[in-house]
């Protein structure tokens, strides 16, 4: 029997009848966590799901299995099929899913450069010696080292009664490294990529290293700062933005941050933020959950918002000519709405970071940002601390560690105060790696900005 998700997918479609879509996600993958310079866990995933959707007058049944068996998807179909006829009966009339796309809705696929022959081999050496050179690297200054090293494979197929058939293979790599000292004062490294093999374990680790604090940090009063925020930390500010301003059925529903709002200035001039699933640098795929393709689409064009994400049920929602810009999360649609998944800052003019903070009278620069919580949807307000190598500018240059501070402000806020952004990007990578395997990043450069607003200190 093949093993080809795609034919597999044709397998279990066959059990099926009227409206479904049937998804096989076949994951592959490593991971290895360590702590105090010590290998503390060791994960190896080979796993084949099948995710069968039904949609019966507008309302759908999901079901998913890892029973590959005729008996297994067979099951499965049937148990679609009935939370389909189930949430149909119950709601009394029609709901509002739009329907499976169809093949010329979908598109085309484009190809991508989202895949490394190597590194879907999966070879743990690599994850043996980047742990060896972290040990090594924090060592040498006294140091510990925490973090993860992951590569995985993860490939998709789709099949569904609209005559649909779309399959996709990617592989992508992370590497992570806090180094702390005996203090407890800590300094952040990280990468990623397509390939495991541009994973610069000892550049990662001494990056980290360079950000320990030296001496004990100073107290920052609460108020409103200039900024420089490294790559990671914007890139943690665009992942929440993504699901704030971006989500097309929030948008659908007035409750979009950027509702009454497209078409008009939103972030300072310069600041240009395409959602690009085919970029160079980033992690490329080619469709969506519900098997539509992927392309760029441009979300802000020098700071002026151009449009939101959908899917094919928010843009049913939205009307008019809304159609799916391709970001489903979910077979079907997510209840939550769409967002964008591969965010990409267009860089600026400034040469490096130094640039940046040499622009800076008194202000703060910041590695990268933690703990991000929603304070208000609407106005993308954020709240959350810095951490990681938090330090003073004053007079153009890095002089103190600082005592990680709480901030709470509004990312797009932030992009409407933008000053100066480097003219290099990096892909800063956000899957947590908990769950079934879906990396995404952005890819951002570094950003200059007033008005940062610390509102209080950790306790650390």
């Amino acid at each position: 029997m093949s093993t080809d998700p795609l034919d597999l997918a044709d397998r279990a479609l066959a059990f099926t009848d009227g409206d479904a879509q049937v998804t096989v996600t076949r994951e592959r993958s490593l991971l290895s966590r360590f702590a105090r310079s010590t290998p503390t866990q060791a994960t190896a995933v080979d796993d084949t799901s099948v995710s069968v959707l039904v949609v019966r007058d507008g309302h759908v049944g999901t079901v998913e299995t890892n029973d590959l068996s005729d008996d297994g998807l067979r099951a499965a179909a049937a148990r679609a099929r009935d939370a389909a006829r189930a949430a149909a009966d119950a709601a009394g009339g029609p709901g509002e899913h739009p329907g499976l796309p169809t093949v010329a809705q979908a598109g085309t696929p484009s190809a991508h450069a989202g895949f490394d022959a190597a590194t879907a081999d999966l070879d743990p050496a690599p994850g043996g010696a980047a742990l060896a050179a972290a040990f090594a690297a924090t060592a040498e200054h006294g140091l510990e080292a925490f973090g993860i090293w992951t590569t995985g494979r993860v490939e998709t197929a789709i099949a569904s009664s609209a005559g649909l058939r779309v399959a996709d293979d990617v592989t992508d790599a992370y590497l992570k490294v806090i180094a702390r000292d005996a203090h407890g004062r800590s300094g952040w490294g990280a990468a990623a990529g397509v390939a495991a093999e541009t994973l610069d374990a000892d550049a990662v680790t001494r990056q980290a290293v360079a950000r320990v604090a030296t001496s004990d940090p100073v107290a920052l009063a609460p108020g409103a700062y200039e900024v420089v925020l490294e790559p990671d930390a914007v890139g943690s500010l665009l992942d929440m933005l993504g699901g704030l301003a971006f989500d097309g059925l929030a948008h659908a529903e007035g409750r979009g941050a950027l509702t009454d709002r497209l078409g008009t200035p939103v972030a300072a001039t310069g600041v240009t933020l395409v959602d690009d699933p085919l970029a160079a640098g980033g992690l490329p795929r080619a469709f969506d959950a519900d098997g539509v393709a992927k392309a760029p689409l441009t979300l802000l064009h020098d700071g002026v918002a151009q449009a939101v994400a959908h899917d094919r049920r928010s843009a049913a929602r939205a009307g008019g000519d809304a159609a799916s810009t391709g970001h489903a999360l979910a077979p079907g649609g997510s209840p939550w709405g769409a967002a964008p998944t591969n965010l990409v800052l267009h860089g600026g003019t400034a040469p490096d970071v130094g640039a940046l903070i040499a622009g800076v009278e008194r202000g703060l620069y910041v590695t990268r940002l933690w703990y991000l919580n929603v304070v208000h949807e609407r106005s993308t307000t954020l709240t959350g601390t810095t951490r990681d190598g938090t330090f003073l500018i004053e007079d153009g240059r890095l002089t103190k560690p600082v005592r990680d501070v709480r901030f709470t402000d509004a990312a797009l806020g932030i992009l409407e105060r933008t000053s100066a952004l480097t003219t290099a990007t990096s892909l800063v990578c956000e899957a947590d790696f908990y769950g079934r395997r879906a990396a995404h990043g952005c890819v951002v450069p570094a950003l200059r900005a007033s008005g940062f607003r610390v509102t209080g200190q950790t306790t650390g």
